[in-house]
């Protein structure tokens, strides 16, 4: 046959062309198929329920699809059951690190995580490939005082009630530390080169300006801080921190425990010396003996001294210097009981025992000051509730027995037959009192030792730092406390009653947010 130019059409063959129209029909049905429709078809073929050909032929879909769903079901059991299997790589969040988060990275580094400036230097270069130098770090901290300074100055002092001084030394510099007993704000943090009582009076006559205007004082012995606040609050009484007076008598306490110790180990010591001899000899040394005698006086001595001064600790403790106890006046008695009886065995250890005794018998009235405030306070609250003294005084003190103790079931018991209706008020009302006493500066030692891991970073403790780290104190937000009413908010919230932003927007800077 001739060729010609004529181009004629090639023939589709009628097999190939029903292939192509049952795929276009196998593609629509695949693409039909919802989430959960896929994942029962994977079920059932990982199940074994029926074969490939089936499922796919039920479905109207191809073998390649059903294979498809099944490696899928494969590889989300295998991330179910292995939890560490491909989260490293998981993008959690995409964070856009701007110069305006990394000026809050580098200010909530130092503040939140005690961290040093070159510590932030570091880890931005390790963890962000971002050099930044000490200086610049040093500025952005330095910007943030000006804010910290203004809201420092702005607040309202005037709702501080029990205030609790104290001084912590770092270096060369002498910081004087002011905190409110019921929401531990800090109202004072201002170091010094002197720490007397001229300082103390000009720090607290600053503080005045801002209504600072305490109903009561608590610190410890310190001769300055007592001199300047009777320069400059006058009529406010300063307490005695009960602390360290326990404190020095369980030391005291500890000393003597231990050289009663010692006695016992240096008479148990001859006493083997003297059984040595007689089963060499068959006969005692008489200087063994001779010192053996004395030392089993000094041993009984020494037991006696130590039982006895322990007892008079736990008095003190639990029945002098406790919430709950007698009324001022057996207080008053109780404490000079106890400084007769230490002045009484003062000549067995006097470089010990004096000390204790005198402080105790000095700071008497301030220490027992809480208790008269006490009194004041049932008596107001029984002529309120128009019940005897004695019997608000004996509810009182009910509430500080250990509840598994039958005899307080027994007492409440009686107490409520003669109160009847007003014994759930009037107890309400007791509680509320006993968690307001004060009776130490405990609040200002804590936060001294939180400041202590802020201070040994820095060689220079200056102004402008502290101003900062005072106002991060009293705006960060507990995130847990022994006291449920200080979960979730700052002093600052504590003392005024109202919430603020968080203090990093308050410093002018716009939280990160996850979407």
């Amino acid at each position: 046959m001739e060729e010609t130019g004529v181009c004629h059409p090639i023939a589709v063959p009628a097999q190939a062309q029903i292939q192509s129209s049952k795929s276009r029909v196998i593609d629509g049905a695949a693409k039909r198929l919802g989430a959960e429709q896929r994942r029962r078809l994977a079920v059932q073929a990982i199940a074994g329920s029926a074969s490939i050909t089936r499922l796919a032929a039920q479905n109207q879909v191809s073998r390649k699809f059903v294979h498809r769903q099944v490696d899928k079901a494969e590889r989300a059991l295998g991330e179910a059951f292995d939890p560490q299997r491909g989260k490293d790589d998981q993008v959690l969040c995409y964070l856009p690190v701007t110069g305006a988060w990394l000026r809050q990275l580098v200010l909530a580094l130092p503040l939140i995580c005690h961290s040093s400036l070159r510590g932030v230097c570091e880890l931005l270069r390790d963890l962000f490939d971002i050099k930044l130098s000490l200086g610049t770090v040093h500025n952005i901290i330095a910007a943030a005082v000006a804010r910290a300074r203004e809201h420092n100055r702005q607040q309202d002092l005037s709702r501080v009630r029990d205030g609790l001084h104290d001084e912590i030394f770092q270096s060369e510099w002498a910081v004087l530390v002011g905190v409110e007993a019921a929401s531990t704000y800090c109202y004072l943090l201002s170091p010094e080169e002197h720490c007397d009582a001229d300082t103390w009076a000009i720090r607290l006559w600053e503080l005045q300006e801002q209504g600072f205007a305490p109903e009561t004082i608590t610190a410890d012995g310190g001769g300055a801080l007592r001199a300047g606040q009777a320069l400059t609050l006058p009529g406010t009484p300063c307490r005695a921190d009960v602390f360290h007076a326990l404190y020095q008598l369980r030391h005291l306490v500890g000393y003597l425990e231990n050289r009663a110790y010692d006695a016992c180990a240096a008479c148990h010591q001859l006493q083997r010396q003297q059984d040595q001899d007689q089963k060499r000899r068959g006969r005692c040394h008489a200087t063994v003996t001779n010192r053996l005698t004395a030392a089993r006086t000094r041993q009984k001595e020494a037991i006696g001294l130590a039982d006895e001064v322990a007892l008079l600790a736990r008095w003190l403790e639990h029945d002098v210097l406790s919430v709950a106890g007698p009324e001022h006046a057996q207080r008053v008695q109780l404490l000079d009981f106890i400084v007769a009886e230490l002045r009484a065995r003062e000549p067995l250890c006097p470089h010990r025992i004096k000390p204790v005794a005198d402080m105790l018998q000095k700071q008497r009235d301030n220490l027992l000051d809480f208790a008269a405030q006490l009194d004041r306070d049932l008596q107001a609250i029984a002529a309120e509730f128009e019940v005897d003294v004695a019997i608000t005084r004996e509810l009182f003190n009910l509430q500080t027995l250990d509840e598994r103790r039958p005899q307080r079931w027994q007492k409440e018991a009686a107490l409520r037959q003669q109160l009847r209706g007003r014994f759930y008020h009037l107890s309400a009302v007791l509680k509320k009192l006993a968690g307001e006493v004060v009776r130490a500066s405990s609040l200002v030692e804590n936060l001294n030792s939180r400041l202590r891991s802020y201070f040994l970073l820095r060689r220079h403790l200056g102004p402008d730092y502290l101003e900062l780290l005072r106002f991060f104190l009293n705006h960060r937000r507990f995130l847990r406390s022994e006291r449920s009413e200080r979960v979730g908010k700052s002093p600052a919230e504590l003392l005024t009653s109202t919430t603020h932003p968080h203090w990093l927007e308050m410093l002018g800077h716009q939280l990160f947010c996850r979407n």
